[in-house]
């Protein structure tokens, strides 16, 4: 909006400047004594048609320079005795988009042309003709104009460097705190996980080794342990900017439901709609949803069952889960890290989240996440 407003103020400060420039070249044609031939309509013309092309210098600063210095010079041939002004202009206007050599050697050959066009207007003599081409162009003010463009060029382009500047300092300390992090995570995390998964495998094995029957709730913590080294190897590498692994999304919700029945819960999988592609986003959304939804029904719902449905709609993907633990509608949820952690994720992509007990007792995440399948 902002793009736009500036826009239309440009376009108005160059009309306002083209008009401007035009009725004073005019002015000053008038303002001289003609004998009204149409030579005098041409130089008319000319000097109304030289200031008015300035309104296009932002978008062709070189073919205003070259229109404008055509005009310039055909007046001076049909008899105006007027400085070239808009020409001025238009060597600001090129110099500032960077064409120096082009206006150095446009502005060397109106040096030339202007005392001959003099000449050919019939008017002036050799003298006469050079001393009114150096009033119509100073060479002061021509060099002002290429100067002031130039240094205007210069500012811009310091601008530009030191936004640059300003944007690599800040992603490079985004890449600073990314590996931090990932240090972080690393030193207090990796340890604890492996010897837990380590711990579990041992027992695991040692269990089977003597014939005795591994406990439903060991070969569990054995496999989240796993899962967690996965998940851990994977936020890690996504910290450093390593996508060798790619995240999990839809493709892996079958294995978290797999997982939660080995806990001794009796867990169960819907899909429903057409399946069609979703953006990465959603889908490591739906993945994570419904990975804390089982996570905290087996740790707090005290629950026999829970149903994961997943449903593709046209434009959206809901993913809900329902469990029949012991949440009731008198008792509000507490929101935990987890929850929260939801929450944040679904309203980023502009999407909706209810968390809340059901009427007829037990727990529902609902989730609803906006896909545009039109980008």
């Amino acid at each position: 909006m902002s793009a736009g407003r500036f826009g239309v103020r440009a376009g108005v400060i160059d009309w306002g400047i083209a008009v401007g420039v035009a009725a004073a070249l005019l002015v000053t044609g008038l303002s001289e004594q003609h004998s009204g031939t149409y030579l005098d309509l041409l130089g008319y013309v000319l000097l109304t048609a030289g200031g008015l092309g300035l309104v296009a210098r932002r978008r062709a600063p070189v073919l205003v320079l070259a229109v404008t210095g055509l005009c310039a010079a055909g007046y001076q041939a049909a008899g105006f005795d007027v400085p070239a002004v808009a020409y001025l202009f238009a060597v600001y206007a090129a110099v500032r988009a960077g064409h120096r050599t082009v206006t150095v050697a446009a502005s060397v050959i109106m040096l030339g042309v202007l005392p001959l066009a003099a000449l050919a207007s019939g008017l002036h003599d050799t003298g006469e003709a050079f001393a009114q081409a150096r009033g119509a162009l100073e060479l002061a003010w021509l060099i002002a104009a290429g100067a002031a463009g130039e240094a205007l060029r210069q500012a811009e382009r310091r601008a530009d460097e030191a936004e640059r500047t300003r944007e690599e300092t800040a992603r490079r300390r985004a890449d600073e705190e990314r590996l931090h992090i990932a240090r972080e995570l690393h030193d207090s995390l990796t340890h604890q996980i492996s010897i837990i998964k380590l711990q579990a495998e041992v027992a695991v094995h040692v269990a089977r080794k003597r014939g005795e029957e591994v406990p439903e709730a060991l070969l569990a913590i054995q496999e989240a342990g796993r899962e967690a080294a996965r998940e851990l190897r994977a936020t890690l590498e996504a910290l450093r900017d390593d996508d060798t692994s790619p995240p999990r999304g839809l493709d892996h919700v079958a294995e978290l439901v797999e997982r939660a029945r080995t806990t001794g819960l009796e867990a169960t999988l819907t899909i429903e709609g057409q399946r069609h592609d979703v953006p990465a986003a959603v889908d490591r959304t739906a993945y994570r949803i419904v990975q804390e939804s089982l996570t905290n029904i087996a740790r707090h719902a005290a629950a026999a069952t829970a149903s994961v449905r997943i449903d593709y709609r046209p434009d959206a993907l809901a993913v809900r889960i329902d469990d029949d633990g012991k949440a009731t509608s008198d008792t509000a949820p507490v929101p935990g890290v987890g929850l929260l952690g939801m929450r944040e994720r679904v309203t980023a992509l502009g999407g909706r989240l209810l968390a809340a007990p059901r009427g007829e007792g037990g727990f529902t995440v609902q989730a609803e996440l906006p896909v545009d399948r039109t980008s």
